[in-house]
C-alpha cells in the first residue's frame, strides 16, 4: 500500500481525534492529543499522519518526555505515545513505517531517545528495548517488558537512570 507520511496539518486535526476514538474504542487518547497541541511538550513535526489516498489511515505522536535522573538532574526523552492504525487495515505495516519514520525525524531533530508503554511483541523490532536495562523507570505499575526505551544516538541514556515524569495531561488516560 503506497502511504503519503508527513507531520500534521491543522486540516488533520478532527480527522485524528475520530481515527483514535475509533481505533482505542474512547476517547481518551484522542483528548489527549488535543490537550498536548500548543505545549511545550508538544512538536509539531512528530504528530506525524498517514494517508492512503485522501484516507488518514494512521497517525503517531512523539512528545517530550522529561526523565528525572536519580542525580537530582532534568533530562529530555520523547514518549511515543499514542499510535493508531486504522483497524480493518492492521497487519499491513502501516504502523512500522509510521515508527521508523517518527524515528528517523526524531533523530534529524537531535533527540536522544524514545519512550514508549506498549505491546512487548511488537516494538522490539524496531529497537525497543526493556527501560530497565537504562534504569529507567515509570510511576505506572506495568510489567517491565511493555515499557521500553530506545536511544536514537548511542549512549543517550547512559548516566541518566531515573523516573519518567509524564505530562499532566497523560494522567487522564484511562
Amino acid at each position: 500500500m503506497k502511504l503519503t507520511i508527513r507531520p500534521e496539518t491543522p486540516a488533520d486535526q478532527k480527522a485524528i481525534f475520530e481515527l483514535n476514538a475509533l481505533v482505542f474504542g474512547q476517547e481518551g487518547e484522542s483528548r489527549l492529543i488535543d490537550e498536548l497541541r500548543g505545549t511545550e511538550w508538544f512538536i509539531p513535526e512528530l504528530s506525524i499522519v498517514a494517508f492512503a489516498g485522501e484516507h488518514l489511515v494512521g497517525h503517531i505522536l512523539l512528545t517530550r518526555l522529561p526523565l528525572l535522573g536519580d542525580d537530582g538532574k532534568t533530562y529530555e526523552s520523547l514518549a511515543l505515545a499514542p499510535m493508531a492504525v486504522t483497524t480493518a487495515l492492521h497487519g499491513l505495516g502501516i504502523g512500522g513505517q509510521m515508527v521508523r519514520h517518527a524515528l528517523q525525524e526524531a533523530r534529524a531533530l537531535g533527540f536522544g531517545s524514545v519512550i514508549v508503554l506498549g505491546h512487548a511483541e511488537y516494538y522490539p523490532r524496531f529497537g525497543f528495548v526493556p527501560a530497565s536495562k537504562f534504569g529507567i523507570r515509570t510511576a505506572y505499575e506495568v510489567p517491565d517488558d511493555v515499557f521500553m526505551a530506545q536511544e536514537l544516538t548511542p549512549g543517550a541514556l547512559a548516566g541518566k537512570a531515573g523516573q519518567v515524569l509524564y505530562p499532566e495531561p497523560f494522567e487522564a488516560v484511562s
